[in-house]
């Protein structure tokens, strides 16, 4: 799984969230979030149900956009660029810097290597031929799946397991060379032995990318968060390192979360 071959040099900004509010046809989902979310580290954002965990994540960059009757309030800063402000092309090239693993795999309806190739094509990244190909195997292999798919590459993706799947569509996620990749629950469809490889990736990837990623399994997050931010009612409670929030927790809804009070 070697990340050597890269071709672009990452920048370590940080994605800065101000005074953001959301809600959806009038009701209240985010409030006055305010967060820095460290480069180059797993940030994991924990809460209970409907507490509008997959809500932050996904207005991080504009998924939201999708949902009728959104309001949005606020800044959430890449650089010195406004995510909330940004329209299209500009909305297009952020979206690629900041991507997506979605909770359940969507490889799109094409080949592994297409599944691949597709967005380097849409936004350039490498010419036809001999170089896409040598970027194809360099993101499967990224994701360990390199080995697995020898000799299928233009087979069907759906034809892979679902863990398979999973990690195809991270590579497809690397493959357009974000700086954050946002992970909404990305292994709570998986069985336990692909959840855990899902998991050694991201741990590996942080060298050279920063990833935030909803968990609904502490455990998960005691695994491999260095970065916890836990969200209850749409409202930011307690941000740390892993060891601060779920060794020495300082609010006392904080500590009712981790003892299992509320779910």
């Amino acid at each position: 799984m070697a990340m050597k071959e890269r071709t672009v040099k990452r920048t370590a900004q940080p994605l800065v969230v101000k005074n953001l509010n959301l809600s959806i046809g009038g009701t209240p989902i985010l409030k006055n979030i305010n967060l820095e979310l460290p480069a180059h580290k797993i940030t994991c954002i924990v809460g209970p149900s409907g507490c509008g965990k997959s809500t932050l994540l996904k207005t991080l960059n504009r998924l939201t956009d999708m949902t009728d009757d959104v309001h949005i309030e606020g800044s959430v800063l890449l650089g010195d660029q406004d995510i909330i402000k940004a329209s299209g092309v500009e909305l297009i090239e952020l979206r690629r810097r900041i991507g997506l693993v979605p909770q359940q795999p969507t490889p799109l309806p094409m080949s592994i290597y297409d599944n691949v190739a597709y967005g380097r094509r849409i936004h350039k990244l490498s010419r036809a031929g001999r170089q896409m190909h040598k970027s194809v195997l360099r993101y499967l292999n990224a994701v360990g799946l390199v080995t697995e798919v020898k000799g299928k590459l233009h087979s069907s993706a759906s034809r892979l397991s679902i863990g398979q799947q999973q990690r195809l569509c991270l590579a497809r996620s690397l493959a357009v060379e974000p700086e954050y990749i946002l992970a909404d629950e990305a292994t709570s469809a998986l069985d336990p032995i692909s959840s855990r490889t899902v998991e050694d990736l991201f741990v590996k990837l942080k060298e050279d990318y920063s990833i935030i990623m909803v968990t609904h399994t502490l455990s998960q997050a005691q695994r491999i968060a260095d970065y916890v931010v836990f969200i209850y009612m749409g409202e930011v409670v307690e941000t740390g390192t892993a060891d601060q929030v779920f060794n020495h927790p300082q609010h006392e809804l904080t500590q009712n979360y981790l003892k299992g009070i509320f779910s």
